[in-house]
């Protein structure tokens, strides 16, 4: 069965993350989130430290909703952290960082955890850099598999990350690091992009057995339904070659985070039921 989710982010983000939606104080974004219909959230979190993860889970279960995915998307942006940052001691707290997602997500029953661009960008060349970052995240996957979680790295766009743009070098520097605890996280706004198929991509990853996570957006970055993309034919794909996973809107608040969360799932939730897929 495909849930839907929504991207959040919680009290301690210093800065407000473009791609999140839902307004309010962080309870006030659940209880929305409930009232909509979605099954769950994906929470944006830059210090897990912060935040008491005792009153978030009552807060989650009482409105029966999971935690679909912790999302690092907060990290280079907000809190100005990411793993190949040419500065080792920002490097070195962003790893540890990266661990604390870990914990976190163990602690609210959360399988996955994002990583989009708090990997950073080149430093020096294209290779070592990449075998920088499988380094790793092959040491973090040690740490996430004993805890049942595991690391979903999403292929970006040119204009917003330098490295693993496609899902096809992206399954094949997973297929380097060698560790069954990272996998992919596909958003259908990045596909619009780097692409040439809408259903290649998940087609591949699916078949791969490394297609963890997905993102909605449409290729406008609005919600579903406000731009281009063929949507129907994704979650077709998706439906047919077997994926049990989360769809999570991560998207621009527009024309307000509240109205963005509201059409997402108005538009999905129907198509979901023409494919024939809940």
């Amino acid at each position: 069965m495909i849930r839907l989710a929504l991207a959040i982010q919680t009290p301690e983000v210093p800065k407000t993350v473009p791609v999140a939606l839902l307004q309010g104080t962080f309870e006030e974004k659940l209880q929305k989130a409930a009232k909509l219909g979605y099954d769950g959230v994906e929470i944006i979190s830059t210090n897990p430290a912060e935040l008491d993860r005792e009153a978030i889970m009552t807060q989650i279960r009482s409105l029966g909703l999971q935690i679909s995915a912790v999302a690092s998307g907060g990290m280079g942006f907000a809190a100005g952290l990411t793993l190949l940052n040419p500065d080792p001691e920002i490097a070195t707290l962003a790893y540890q960082r990266l661990l604390a997602l870990i914990d976190f997500a163990h602690s609210l029953e959360a399988k996955v955890v994002t990583i989009g661009t708090f990997r950073g960008r080149t430093v020096g060349d294209k290779a070592s850099s990449l075998q920088k970052l499988g380094e790793i995240l092959r040491s973090a996957c040690d740490v996430a598999a004993p805890k049942g979680v595991r690391l979903a790295i999403e292929p970006l766009n040119r204009f917003e990350g330098d490295l693993l743009h496609t899902v096809s070098e992206t399954l094949s520097f997973i297929e380097q690091v060698g560790h069954e605890a990272l996998g992919l996280l596909i958003d259908t706004f990045h596909v619009n992009i780097e692409e040439s198929s809408y259903t290649r991509p998940y087609r591949q990853a699916l078949a791969a057995g490394r297609l963890f996570y997905a993102h909605l957006g449409d290729n406008n970055r609005r919600p579903p339904g406000q731009g281009l993309i063929d949507f129907k034919s994704i979650l077709t794909t998706l439906c047919e070659d077997g994926y049990q996973g989360w769809l999570s809107a991560e998207l621009l608040p527009l024309p307000d985070p509240d109205q963005a969360a509201r059409l997402t799932i108005e538009y999905i939730r129907p198509l979901l039921r023409e494919v024939s897929c809940n």
